[in-house]
């Protein structure tokens, strides 16, 4: 594009009337946000300092602030300008996501986060999470096949690859982030207009690559077992004295660290009488969250009131839903899913508005982001699936995840705020004169 057409575009842009944002948007985040504050003061037990029982909830409240100033400016950003920073976002997040792989700093048994001058510590897991949607957003909104609903198999395999490398990236870090990332791009991919056969070579092709990986793990951890073997050393009792070796080996008898995390509490879900099992150092999160969501009953002991937050490890971030259901009881851990869910039925309602295909799956797909981690963080504190560290989202204590919350609330007030609506000849047309060639299919969403 030469330099007079992009100055004529911008004209036009700025000749387009943007409307409202949307309010249901706004109201839900509003709901959060007072909820996160009133919560997290009272799951932060563990954190309160003697001289300063407030210094928990005002580091929160000031991310907070720093999210909704990025939200007030992104919603006043024309959405096809993220179509533009794309990419670069997503190259910047993996390439955080690789120096703290070698120079992060350990969280629970893997490295996680980077620290930045001692007060904020970044975790690029979240950033490559919505940088993955973003890149599909992008991919499919300029692989559709007209007067077909489908994908092309050049844009299907893009999609793939996206998946791929940021799974890749999350899997040294958890299992959960990894799932995540897959149920959000899958989701993304069915509802982009890629057609049932694609999606099951797709899945197929995970499949084999997934048992190859785990078969080539198995090899390279027996070839290591063979050369370096590591011997129980008998030695004589009441003294120092080595007298011999006992030849089985200790590392034989599980894998690594993580591994065998990640083993042990897949063996402790799937336990029929889990709910029973006594407390110990392993399994306390989750014996601990259960009693929290016990002691609530169905309305809950009220705000203030809560009694395991003072025993809960992690109760301000990863079990925060626990703290809530026991102090606002089952209708208040209802309510809160209803809001994550309402938010996904607004975005579905202005994605299906829009008349390209771009704007659509940005509002969905950042939707369904916000959407899966809720449901993801429930479903580990209620049990239904093992446990795992995962945050509620503006909810639990964490800088980096509200932040990008924030970001992705942002885009979707973008959305309902430029896109041309089907119904909207003029706006179509304003529309079509400012997006990029590229973008302008016809929106799959229906």
């Amino acid at each position: 594009m030469d330099a007079t057409a992009y100055t004529n575009d911008a004209i036009v842009a700025d000749e387009i009337q943007p409307r409202r944002t949307d309010k249901q948007i706004w109201g839900i985040y509003i709901v959060l946000c007072f909820i996160s504050i009133i919560e997290l003061f009272t799951a932060s037990s563990h954190e309160v300092q003697a001289t300063n029982v407030f210094a928990p909830v005002i580091r929160h409240v000031m991310f907070l602030a720093v999210g909704l100033m990025l939200m007030l400016a992104l919603q006043r950003t024309h959405y096809r300008k993220f179509f533009k920073w794309t990419y670069g976002f997503a190259a910047i997040s993996a390439g955080l996501m690789v120096v703290t792989l070698i120079y992060g700093d350990y969280i629970n048994g893997a490295r996680r986060s980077i620290s930045i001058g001692g007060l904020f510590a970044l975790q690029p897991s979240e950033m490559v999470k919505i940088s993955v949607a973003l890149m599909i957003a992008a991919i499919l909104s300029k692989s559709q096949i007209k007067k077909v609903d489908d994908v092309t198999t050049k844009g299907t395999i893009q999609c793939a690859l996206c998946v791929l490398v940021g799974g890749g990236l999350l899997f040294t870090q958890g299992l959960t982030n990894t799932l995540l990332l897959m149920a959000i791009s899958l989701s993304m991919m069915i509802i982009g207009g890629v057609s049932f056969k694609k999606m099951l070579m797709v899945l197929a092709a995970f499949g084999v690559l997934g048992a190859g990986f785990l078969g080539l793990k198995d090899i390279i951890h027996d070839h290591k077992q063979a050369n370096i073997p590591q011997y129980t050393p008998i030695v004589v009792a009441g003294t120092d004295i080595t007298v011999g070796y006992d030849k089985e080996q200790i590392s034989s008898k599980g894998g690594s660290g993580r591994e065998s995390t990640w083993k042990k509490r897949l063996e402790r879900h799937f336990k029929k009488d889990k709910f029973n099992d006594p407390i110990t150092d392993e399994n306390q999160q989750e014996q601990y969250s259960f009693i929290a969501q016990a002691h609530g009953g169905v309305t809950g002991v009220w705000i203030g009131n809560s009694r395991e937050t003072s025993r809960l490890p992690l109760a301000f971030s990863d079990y925060i839903y626990a703290i809530i259901i026991e102090e606002m009881g089952l209708v208040g851990g209802i309510a809160i899913l209803i809001c994550y869910l309402w938010l996904l039925a607004r975005a579905a309602r202005i994605a299906t508005r829009c008349q390209t295909a771009y704007p659509a799956l940005l509002a969905i797909g950042m939707a369904v982001f916000i959407a899966f981690q809720a449901i993801f963080h429930m479903a580990i504190v209620t049990g239904l699936f093992p446990v795992s560290g995962q945050p509620l989202p503006l909810i639990s204590k964490g800088g980096t995840s509200i932040i990008i919350t924030s970001v992705a609330l942002g885009i979707m007030l973008s959305v309902s705020r430029f896109a041309a609506r089907k119904d909207r000849k003029t706006e179509i047309n304003e529309e079509k004169k400012v997006l990029q060639a590229e973008i302008i299919s016809e929106n799959p969403v229906k």
